[in-house]
Formats: structure tokens, sequence, C-alpha cells
């Protein structure tokens, strides 16, 4: 017949435990060493020290984790931003064959699904502070940054393209670390347009569309002639980086996401960007 453990004897058989090990703790220190350096506290303990392809998700939490932990220290370096993944493997930039073969996803296209996917139009900025409940705020994020002079659109999208833009910045970030380039962040051009910013850029501009994607939250612009460089206060100025190779970079990203079913894409001439919209 099993004896069962009455529970006093059980707390003071854990009372001793604890207590052999805290003599072993005062006795050999260099115990607690080997588990902490084995063992890091840190979220990015469990990712292993290995080369990782161009524009892979695996690794996008760990850069999230780091980029916030370093955003709020005042610091981003290299080394703290992705300090588990292997730079002894340098990918190189590859660019996309064509941008305009690789970005073809006309109005045509786009339109209807942005329809199908976003919410009724917003007639002016306050009516959209009311609308929380179908848009996120996106103006505040560490993996991209909204342009200064952005002034016919405001920060608002439903919540799939508000995750898709910061799932293409976090992933525009490990793709330029894993090619060893400086960390720059990527510019947002456009996001929602309310029917007041429709009708003044009509009124500028004849040409522009009436029925835009961007009414509907589900669309945003984002450029491929402008990055934002991360500059930490404390370190040495960044190497200059040509906005070409920047642009290869982002085009590769924006290439693999679009093939994943997750967006469509229209490489804009005239505007210099790039058109996306959820899907």
């Amino acid at each position: 017949m099993q004896k069962i453990l009455k529970k006093g004897a059980f707390i003071k058989i854990v009372v001793a435990i604890v207590a052999i090990l805290f003599v072993i703790r005062l006795c050999i220190p260099q115990v607690n060493e080997s588990i902490t350096s084995a063992a890091p506290a840190d979220s990015l303990a469990a990712i292993p020290l290995v080369a990782v392809s161009d524009t892979s998700s695996q690794y996008g939490d760990s850069a999230c984790v780091a980029i916030v932990a370093a955003r709020n220290s005042g610091l981003l370096t290299l080394k703290e931003l992705l300090p588990r993944l292997d730079f002894s493997v340098r990918h190189r930039i590859y660019s996309v064959p064509s941008y305009r073969t690789c970005f073809p996803d006309v109005q045509e296209v786009q339109f209807p699904v942005a329809l199908a996917n976003g919410v009724a139009t917003v007639q002016n900025r306050a009516e959209a502070e009311q609308r929380k409940k179908e848009l996120l705020y996106v103006g505040l994020n560490p993996y991209y940054q909204i342009d200064p002079s952005m002034n016919r659109s405001i920060p608002y999208l439903v919540p799939k393209a508000s995750h898709l833009l910061q799932h293409i910045g976090r992933r525009f970030l490990d793709s330029l670390a894993v090619k060893g380039i400086p960390l720059h962040k990527m510019i947002v051009t456009s996001v929602l347009r309310t029917e007041e910013d429709v009708y003044h850029l009509r009124r500028i501009n004849g040409n522009a569309s009436e029925q835009s994607c961007h009414r509907f939250g589900t669309t945003f612009d984002i450029s491929y002639n402008r990055y934002h460089t991360v500059s930490p206060p404390d370190e040495a100025a960044r190497r200059a980086v040509r906005s070409d190779s920047l642009k290869f970079i982002l085009s590769e990203v924006l290439r693999d996401v679009r093939a994943e079913g997750l967006c469509y894409v229209k490489y804009e001439v005239k505007q210099g960007c790039f058109h996306i919209t959820v899907r």
C-alpha cells in the first residue's frame, strides 16, 4: 500500500532542500555563474545561433523584442538589436528582376480588395478619432517612420493592415542585419485619407483618383527613395548607404510578402513609393 505523505512532512522536506541549495550557492558561487551563462534571462535565449535566410520571418519576434528594449534604453546598436543572429555569413543584395513586373497590382486589382476588407469612408480627422474600434493608430512604431511632412492622410489603419505594415518593417530590419547594412527605417508617406483629404487633393491635382484605396484604411505607401537612419547618440556616425541599396533590399522583402499572399503591391514611378493594400 502506497504511503501518503502528510502536508507537514512535505513542507519540511521542501524547506530542507531549499536550505541545502542555499548552502551550496554560498559555498560554490560558480554554480550560479554557470547556470546564468547557460540560460540567459532574456526572451532571446531560446533562439539558436544560426545563419538566417533573407527576410526570414522566423526571427522576426526576436528583432521585435530587441528593438523595443533598445529603443526604451535609448540605444539601437546592431549587436543589441539582433544578438542571436550569425553575422559571419553575409547575404548578398539581389533586388528583383523588374519593379514593374514584380509589383504590377494596379488600381483595378487593389480597389475591390480594399473595398471588401476596409471600413466605411471617414469624413474627417475628428471622425477617425471616434472610430478607434475599427481603426488602429500607427503613428508610433519602432519598425518604421511616419513621414513628418505627411499632411494629406492620417496614421490610421484597419488591424490587418496595421499588422502587415509592422511585419514588413520588421522583416526589412532583419534583412538589413543579415546583409551587414547599417540599420534604416522605411518611411511611410501615405496612410488613411479622409473624404476631406481626397477633396483637397483633387483641388490640387485633378488627376488624383476619387476612388482611392487609401479611403478604406487598408492601404499605405512606403517610400523607396527616402529612409530614416538609425543613429544612436553615443555612437560614431553611421556610414552612408545609397538609397538604391536600401531600395533593393526593401523590394526583396515586398516581393516575398506579396508572394506569400499577404498583400498587393504597385510600383509607383511618379510618387516614388510602393503602393500596398492588405489582402
